[in-house]
């Protein structure tokens, strides 16, 4: 049900038909509206979830990509680690694009900021202290990041059953039915990421699934391009780059249009309910600066000496070895990630956003490796 405020808003929003259907971008305010009541609906009679959605939310949250699911899988198999840190720096930078195009407004203000319900009671959504993103809307980066890295550990995972069934050590029966399990599973998490962004009032309904389907096919297209597992440092160089000098460019060519890519902090400060929930890390440049640290550390990892000793070692092949490192390296990002960085100058916030988010990648893959092999040499001199 929609609820008695709900009822009230479509019965205004039909009434007033024939002059919203008369101004440009009648689309949008249609879309833009619609989301409202589905937000509405979903806060009115689904307020149980909250903590679930919220929950969810996290869950799909970029960041837990490289604190998360990064980590684990990268002592499973090195490639689809690396693959893992190359589809979520890329996507999250084509978000970042995507958003400054798109132009795309946020629910908990454009319901302040909209003129359709200048004769109506303006509709009401509640705020959480997650809501209060500062870049502009469209599309999702949480659909978006959690498409992409989930894609990426499903088709991976189906990959290496492939294998197994090709030798004969699974059937075709078993391999059917863990397909199945895995994609029930991946469009579970993904239906309610996108359900509880909406819930939040952060984003419209169309923003998450344009979030969820760039995010796939950005997670698809890395699946045809092999270099990235042989990169040098040089080449990792010359992408992050690449990905900094565009994203300048274009941030430069729109203050040149006189429009200002930074738009939506403004908003966010303006509607948000509580100064508290606006939080630096979420601004456009900050995630911009995040994964070109990822990035650079990723690069600087694969090729350094303390990587080939250990991961390319005969302990790498060891299930103590990749156990120890997978334990190790969760346990260290946990508490590495209680490191709050200083926001009183957004210069420094973000040059110390690139050097923690490339330490990551360098600590998980070259130095927790290589203290974790020295450890297991050391045990095994003492043992002859």
């Amino acid at each position: 049900m929609l609820g008695r405020q709900g009822i009230r808003v479509l019965l205004c929003l039909v009434l007033r038909k024939k002059q919203v259907l008369s101004k440009k971008g009648n689309i949008m305010d249609f879309i833009h509206t619609s989301g409202v009541l589905t937000i509405q609906h979903l806060q009115n009679n689904y307020r149980e979830y909250d903590s679930f959605l919220s929950f969810m939310s996290r869950v799909g949250d970029p960041r837990n990509i490289f604190s998360v699911y990064f980590p684990l899988w990268f002592h499973l198999s090195h490639n689809v680690g690396t693959k893992m840190i190359w589809v979520a720096v890329v996507g999250d930078w084509f978000n970042l694009i995507f958003k400054w195009i798109l132009h795309g407004q946020r629910p908990y203000w454009w319901v302040h900021e909209t003129h359709l319900f200048q004769n109506c009671s303006k509709p009401h959504l509640d705020q959480f202290h997650i809501t209060c993103e500062t870049g502009p809307g469209s599309p999702s980066g949480h659909a978006m990041g959690s498409s992409c890295v989930w894609y990426v550990m499903v088709t991976s995972t189906l990959n290496f059953a492939r294998s197994s069934c090709a030798s004969s050590a699974w059937s075709s029966q078993r391999f059917y039915l863990l397909r199945s399990i895995l994609w029930m599973a991946f469009w579970f998490v993904q239906i309610n990421v996108c359900i509880s962004r909406v819930f939040i009032a952060t984003h419209f309904p169309h923003q998450v699934l344009l979030g969820l389907l760039i995010g796939m096919l950005v997670a698809e297209a890395f699946d045809h391009i092999p270099w990235i597992y042989n990169a040098t440092l040089k080449l990792y160089l010359q992408v992050n780059g690449f990905l900094l000098s565009f994203a300048v460019f274009f941030y430069l060519l729109l203050k040149l249009l006189d429009f200002d890519p930074l738009w939506s902090v403004t908003k966010a400060k303006s509607w948000c309910v509580n100064p508290d929930w606006i939080h630096l890390d979420t601004t456009p440049f900050a995630g911009l600066w995040r994964n070109l640290g990822a990035l650079f550390g990723l690069g600087l990892a694969l090729n350094s000496e303390m990587f080939i000793q250990s991961c390319k070692g005969k302990n790498s092949c060891k299930s103590i070895f990749k156990l120890m490192c997978m334990t190790a390296n969760l346990t260290f990002l946990q508490l590495y990630d209680l490191i709050k960085m200083p926001t009183q100058s957004e210069f420094l916030f973000y040059i110390l956003c690139f050097c923690k988010s490339a330490s990551v990648p360098f600590g998980v893959i070259a130095v927790i490796p290589y203290c974790v092999h020295v450890l297991i040499r050391d045990d095994g001199r003492k043992l002859r």
